[in-house]
């Protein structure tokens, strides 16, 4: 039995109309724009403020890669990175490797052409060397990583769906008209306070559990992502003029990179001068 068959109508109708109204209405649509996995019945969705709740979908994909890492252990580190690498991807559709890929092309178009090159469906040469560079660097961070991967993918991950929201505090969008698809983010942004309490509050929650569990250094060193969330959006909305929905993408994907590999290389370094 489905569980809306034995939810009462009028239980169904209050959810719903609190769902398109309020946080669990964004908290759905976060959770059906930035990943594939499916919504829970009785829930409406409302695509308004859902970058805000982004965080909190990374958490659970993040989560996800962790628990495959560690399942394949025994199969090994080749096995490991390409199998938690395609499940990441496939998580999220893809959705923001398509916007680093596009942004790619878009700089290497130069500034009159730039949104003109990330429009163009075709991936160009820019935006293939992009690709591979955001997965050497997710490789080698998770191959310094090792065993402390999982936790690694999942402050990386958080991270990375923070970095959208400095560029939308900050930056202004670049695009107008029927192109302008993620303007919405824009259009309905509220402020510091209201849009990055969610990210916030997720933080101190994982600072938290990393010291309440005593889970090595990571109550200290799953904040280094801070660096590449707040350089990656600052840098490509300096070159670019502001943000799209593409570079949006861009700051997800370079940002859980960087911040793996700075995890992995710091990590390292702190166990060797150990």
């Amino acid at each position: 039995m489905r569980r809306q068959d034995w939810l009462h109508p009028s239980l169904l109708a209050v959810a719903e109309v609190h769902s398109r109204g309020g946080w669990l209405g964004d908290l759905a649509g976060a959770w059906l724009f930035y990943t594939v996995l499916p919504l829970p019945p009785g829930i409406v969705p409302r695509f308004e403020r859902i970058a805000r709740f982004a965080p909190w979908v990374a958490l659970v994909i993040g989560a996800l890669e962790g628990l495959l890492w560690h399942a394949l252990s025994p199969a090994g580190l080749v096995a490991q990175l390409a199998l938690v690498l395609a499940l990441g991807t496939w998580l999220s559709g893809g959705l923001h490797l398509d916007g680093a890929m596009d942004t790619a092309d878009g700089l290497a178009a130069g500034q009159e052409r730039c949104l003109e090159a990330m429009d163009d469906s075709r991936v160009g040469a820019s935006g293939v060397q992009a690709l591979l560079q955001v997965m050497a660097l997710r490789v080698g961070g998770l191959a310094v990583l090792a065993a402390a991967a999982p936790w690694g993918l999942v402050w990386a991950a958080v991270w990375g769906r923070v970095a959208p929201l400095v560029a939308m505090q900050v930056f202004p969008y670049l695009r107008e008209g029927p192109t302008a698809t993620a303007a919405f983010h824009r259009r309905h942004w509220r402020g510091f306070l209201p849009e990055w309490t969610p990210a916030l509050l997720l933080l101190g929650v994982l600072t938290g559990l990393a010291l309440r569990f005593e889970i090595g250094p990571w109550w200290w060193l799953g904040w280094l992502g801070v660096v590449p969330a707040l350089v990656v959006p600052w840098r490509l909305g300096r070159q670019l003029g502001g943000h799209s929905g593409d570079s949006y993408g861009a700051c997800v994907e370079w940002t859980v990179s960087w911040s793996l590999l700075l995890m992995g290389l710091i990590s390292w370094w702190v166990g060797a001068a150990a």
